[in-house]
């Protein structure tokens, strides 16, 4: 076996970043004694390894870290910007502009110089690309601002010496050196540990932290009972140790997790999904419009000539620049952004701008308990002594409280019960090696030193000063705690009464217990009775029901000042008592019982109201975690996700319906919000289960044992404090306050962006129909409108392309831009979620959209034909100017008809039924929009050089009232459609 770990015969193309096996795979480290674990990594455990033997192993093994995706090139990401249905079609309108251009230009037919139109989409898609990736690169900037840390030391041995090194370089073969506090760097068979006790909740999800002790397994088991392992990701509580590492980097058990996450494949967002559906829809219907009206051409007249196939052509290009939103992208994308930047505000940071919309629209928000739901600082709720039991108010480690009766009301401070209560949190204080410390004076701001539950004992007794009347005891020495023994003791001398001795214990209550004889009651103590420990024992079973976690309290006073002299205690020839840890048959003996306490995870206090909002939403909660299922149940009640008694499902339960089929299991959880000792597989297969059911899932979580669940969720989401890097990576979104509720409010802030989103999609799609329907009308009904040019052959299109394009980047993207930034509605929490089958753009928003295009095309043909010879409406007289002349200042009509159409249609799309007069001065922005949009187009109307540039002429103020008067049938269109809708729902409303 140590061969094995020092062969260099290997060729160098063996030694990939993949790392190889330190182990032989028939080794299971937890399974094998310590000693046969060295021989096979070839190392003295009491030496170390060299360092140059370290420095062979790191080039053989790698550094100790996760493998992480390639960086995307900076050009890939830009390029991505143009993966768009939209820009496809785009793209082939330029294509057959330059292709229409290059045709004039080559057989003389005259033309533009330059090809106008293709320049001016190209430079819009530029522009565009630019936009998205600039945005992009601002999140991903956030992200890596809150994921920078300073690089991990580690404490390892080397050459016989413990020194600190910089967490990558540790690699398999290493002995690590842990002490209280330590962060577990990699996974390692323990070979030597006093008191060791671990928090693995990141990658088991328990909340309490695990004994671990050296001794081998005699059996293979769950990663969360092998308690002579350690390992990555984990932190030390309590207690030291030494451990030979096994794995480093992906060959540890956060590896495997992390190397899980390749079998996923990230999704589209359902907005990103209904914009592909949108372009498609746009694409086949101008493909379809294009080739009617092609073929009515051809049919009626025929094509005769080249000029006939570029006119054709350039139809084809104005039917596309017609159909297609240009500024669609780039509005949706300054939406988003504006949204990312409010939620960042906000403490939740955004990865990918889609994801804002895609957490609005959630549906079920499953989550972690430990750190998520729940503080992750563990805190005395109760305290019971043999004269009844207290609540102790306040949560977390914050030092603030006060010990009430369970009616709410205040002790007396000469009450029995209170004086008890003091006691036994005083005892369970001394008999402690927790820490408290305020993280600068007066900062409010608290850390701990040692074991969760400790800390939780000190805290306690700082909120009710327990410890005064304890001031002058002085810890002597120590029984330590371990997990066989489940206790612990501390003798303490009291300087103000003689340096006498007294025992301090603690521990389960059921073990302590039985070390007691005595009891106090009542400023009395008296022989512990069998109806007391009966009692007693009922209490911790009514506790450990209500999910707390019980420690019971005792103490013994010594009636002496040596600990020599106390009765059993074994001295040395010197008469020095030097092995007191070894002795507590003599110590802990004769105790008498205080009383006990129950601890418990407490939720965070925002999180019920926020599950509250989340459920008059429709957004059903589901609590996903490692913890005891009693625990998970408790908290869950607590938080308003289940009912007071209901039941969580085990992990072994989900195996027993996952062996049944998807139905049975699909069932479950359609019905169950709360799941208890789970695995990672489990959190998986859940979240996969719910998505089947059409659901759209937001995952969060902060251990590694979240990263594959919150990957494959429609919205993952990581806790950047707590998180673990594996889960920040998958995440899609990061809260950087760790807080739930601050997910509801980034729900809140997507179903805002989602309602805006859906305003501007109108407001752009209706007025980019009303163009194609102008173009087409304008094309197939050219004989009854005038729309021609004498001695020309060919079509005469009723809009050039360059004032379609116009239309589309500038008038219509100042007001589109505004709509997105809406005042949210006070109903966006109350209601339902969509679900992931409808369309951003239903049937009935197809509807309107199609009643708007056709009104706009409708008032803008009028329009043209008022100033055309030979018109449907108008029979106008060819003026001095000539035909020429008349199609130009038919077009200038047309064009502004069409844009303050649509600027009347802005105000109409802020709501599909609510009248536009419903808060119209609401939104400041859109009235600016509407004020740019207006002044653009007096520019391009009365400016020479852009008259040439765009076929306008100034329109006199007669022309001005017809256009504004025509432009406005709009908006009464509109109104009259919503007052049938609104009555339709009405007469709906009594029918039900």
């Amino acid at each position: 076996m140590a061969k094995a770990i020092n062969d260099q015969s290997k060729p160098e193309s063996a030694q990939t970043s993949a790392q190889t096996q330190a182990l032989p795979a028939d080794l299971d480290p937890s399974l094998a004694d310590a000693a046969d674990v060295a021989r096979a990594l070839n190392v003295d455990p009491n030496v170390g390894l060299s360092e140059a033997e370290a420095k062979r192993r790191l080039e053989r093994f790698g550094p100790n870290e996760l493998a992480g995706a390639p960086p995307v090139p900076k050009w890939k990401k830009f390029l991505a910007q143009f993966q768009d249905p939209l820009v496809y079609l785009l793209l082939v309108a330029t294509a057959i502009s330059l292709v229409a251009w290059f045709i004039e230009r080559s057989h003389g037919e005259g033309g533009e110089a330059l090809p106008f139109d293709a320049i001016v989409i190209v430079l819009i898609l530029i522009l565009n690309a630019v936009l998205g990736y600039i945005q992009e690169a601002k999140a991903e900037q956030a992200v890596d601002a809150l994921s920078k840390m300073a690089a991990p030391q580690t404490s390892v041995l080397r050459d016989g010496k413990i020194v600190r090194i910089a967490t990558a370089d540790v690699v398999p073969g290493d002995v690590l050196v842990l002490a209280e506090g330590d962060s577990v760097s990699a996974d390692g068979r323990l070979f030597a540990a006093a008191s060791l006790r671990i928090a693995e909740a990141s990658l088991t999800g328990e909340s309490v932290p695990v004994g671990k002790k050296p001794e081998t397994l005699e059996s293979a088991k769950a990663l969360g009972d092998r308690a002579n392992m350690i390992f990555n990701g984990t932190s030390v509580t309590q207690g030291t140790g030494r451990a030979i590492v096994t794995g480093t980097g992906m060959n540890t058990q956060v590896g495997k997790i992390a190397d899980m996450l390749a079998q996923t494949e990230d999704d589209d967002s359902p907005l990103q999904k209904e914009m592909d559906h949108v372009a498609k829809i746009l694409g086949i219907a101008v493909c379809v419009i294009a080739v009617l009206v092609l073929v009515a051409l051809a049919v009626m007249s025929g094509f005769h000539s080249l000029q006939d196939v570029i006119d054709s052509l350039l139809l084809a290009v104005s039917l596309a620049v017609a159909a297609v939103p240009e500024g669609l992208a780039a509005i949706l994308t300054v939406v988003l952004a504006l949204g990312v930047r409010r939620m960042a505000e906000h403490h939740a940071i955004v990865k990918k701008l889609h994801s804002v919309e895609t957490l609005g629209s959630a549906s079920v928000i499953c989550s972690d308990k430990t750190g998520t739901l729940t503080r992750n600082e563990m805190t005395v709720e109760r305290i019971v002594t043999p004269s009844g039991e207290v609540q102790l108010t306040g949560t977390g480690y914050a030092p603030k409280g006060q010990m009430v009766g369970l009616d709410g009301n205040d002790l007396p401070s000469d009450s029995p019960l209170r004086v008890e209560a003091v006691a036994t949190i005083a005892a369970g204080a001394i008999a402690n090696d927790g820490d408290l410390r305020e993280d600068g004076e007066g900062s409010g701001k608290w850390q701990i030193v040692g074991d969760p539950t400790e800390v939780a004992l000190v805290v306690a007794a700082r909120k009710i000063k327990a410890l005064k009347a304890y001031s002058g005891f002085e810890r002597v020495a120590e029984v330590p705690f371990t997990s066989e023994r489940k206790r612990m003791a501390v003798i303490a001398r009291n300087r103000a009464d003689g340096n006498r001795l007294t025992v301090f214990a603690k521990g389960a209550p059921d073990v302590l217990l039985s070390y007691c004889t005595r009891i106090a009651v009542n400023g009395q103590v008296r022989p512990l009775t069998e109806g007391d420990r009966q009692t007693i024992l009922a209490t911790v079973e009514r506790l450990s029901g209500e999910a707390y976690r019980t420690l019971g309290e005792a103490y013994r006073p010594l009636e002496t000042d040596s600990l020599a002299a106390v009765p059993g205690v074994r001295v040395n020839a010197a008469g020095q008592v030097t092995d007191i840890a070894e002795q507590s048959e003599a110590i802990e003996t004769d105790l008498i019982w205080a009383g006990m306490v129950g601890i418990i995870d407490p939720p965070r206090t925002e999180v019920r109201d926020s599950v509250s909002e989340a459920h008059r939403a429709g957004i059903r909660t589901v609590m996903i975690t490692g913890d005891h299922p009693l625990t998970a149940a408790r908290i869950a009640s607590d938080l308003g996700i289940i009912e007071r008694g209901g039941k969580a499902l085990t992990g072994d339960q989900l195996d027993e319906l996952a062996a049944q089929g998807d139905a049975a299991f699909d069932k479950a959880t359609g019905e169950v919000s709360v799941y208890a000792r789970v695995a990672p597989e489990h959190k998986l297969r859940i979240v996969e289960s719910l998505q089947r059911q059409g659901n759209i899932v937001a995952m969060t979580g902060d251990g590694v044992n979240d990263a594959p669940a919150v990957k494959t969720a429609d919205i993952g989401v990581a806790m950047g404090i707590t998180g673990t890097e594996v889960t920040k990576e998958s995440a899609k979104m990061i809260l950087a306050d760790d807080n739930f509720s601050t997910i509801v409010a980034a729900v809140r802030e997507g179903r805002g962006i989602f309602d805006n989103i859906r305003k501007f999609l109108r407001y752009l799609l209706s007025s980019n129909v009303g163009e194609v329907f102008t173009v087409f009308g304008g094309v197939m009904l050219a004989g009854f409108l005038g729309i021609t040019q004498p001695g020309v052959e060919g079509v005469t299109v009723p809009l050039l392309a360059t004032q379609l394009l116009w239309i589309n980047l500038l008038t219509d993207a100042a007001p589109a831009l505004a709509m997105g930034v809406d005042p949210q509605t006070e109903d966006v929490m109350n209601r339902r979620p969509r679900k992931l089958t409808d369309r951003v753009i239903d049937a009935d928003m197809w509807g309107d959209i199609i009643f708007v295009g056709l009104i706009m095309a409708a008032v803008t043909l009028i329009g043209m034909d008022m100033h055309l010879a030979g018109g449907l409406f108008t029979d106008r007289s060819v003026d001095a100017l000539g035909h020429d002349a008349q199609m130009v200042e038919a077009r200038t009509m047309g064009f502004t008809i069409l844009v303050f159409a649509q600027l009347f249609n802005a105000l109409a799309s802020r709501s599909a039924k609510q009248s536009a007069f419903v808060g119209l001065f609401a939104n400041k922005y859109l009235w600016g929009a509407i004020g740019i949009s207006v002044a653009l187009q007096l520019v391009v109307i009365y400016v020479p050089f852009l008259n040439a540039a765009f076929g306008t002429t100034p329109l006199g103020a007669t022309a001005w009232l017809e256009c504004i008067g025509l432009a406005a049938f709009v908006l009464i269109a509109t109104e009259l459609r919503k007052l049938v809708l609104r009555a339709i729902d009405r007469r709906r409303g009594i029918a039900a």
